[in-house]
């Protein structure tokens, strides 16, 4: 499966409310690969939403993935799930949950290598940049960029603080995709601009 290059990680407490309303605007915008991050809310809560944006990301096209939580995923029919660095090892994961997609976020070249290893089938890499999320995690920089996505064979997504005018960048230095919470949210955003800027 060839996975789309624009990866949306949309964030309960970061979108806010009307959540559903700004999942769908970033759909409207032709992002095709969704991330439902909900840190926190108790499994039933997590469930009945994450049904919800099922649906919408089905009416879209659009590949949905659950962080953190293979058993929600599965549960709603998700496509896949993202695993945080210190979260289950994707060859676990793999094991009970065949079907689905395994995203790995990954803080080092070290980390990367040892996720794709395991079977995960995308990376996340991060921060590339300064970013508002983690503002107490230094950037990776560009290079550390390059030289993670030289060394995999699996798609490898920039992630953090990554901007429009930073995609060509990020896309130059090896990347496959960018990943982003803000990114798509801007009023701005517009994906035709972002492969000329």
């Amino acid at each position: 499966m060839e996975l789309p290059r624009l990866y949306a990680i949309a964030d309960l407490s970061r979108y806010g409310e009307p959540f559903l309303e700004k999942v769908e605007r970033v759909l409207e915008k032709g992002v095709r690969m969704l991330q439902l991050r909900a840190k926190g809310l108790p499994a039933r809560r997590l469930y009945e939403l994450a049904k919800e944006v099922r649906a919408l990301t089905r009416r879209y096209g659009a590949l949905f993935i659950v962080n953190a939580r293979a058993d929600a995923a599965a549960a709603v029919g998700a496509d896949g799930v993202h695993l945080p660095e210190a979260g289950l090892p994707p060859e676990a994961v793999k094991r009970v949950f065949p079907n689905l997609l395994v995203g790995f976020s990954a803080h080092s070249l070290e980390s990367a290598l040892e996720a794709q290893r395991q079977g995960a089938d995308f990376v996340t890499f991060s921060p590339v940049f300064r970013t508002a999320s983690h503002p107490e995690a230094e950037p990776k920089g560009l290079e550390e960029l390059k030289r993670v996505a030289e060394a995999l064979s699996v798609p490898v997504y920039a992630l953090g603080g990554v901007t429009a005018g930073r995609v060509r960048d990020c896309l130059e230095a090896g990347a496959y995709g960018v990943a982003g919470i803000g990114l798509f949210l801007e009023n701005s955003f517009n994906i035709s601009d972002l492969w000329t800027r």
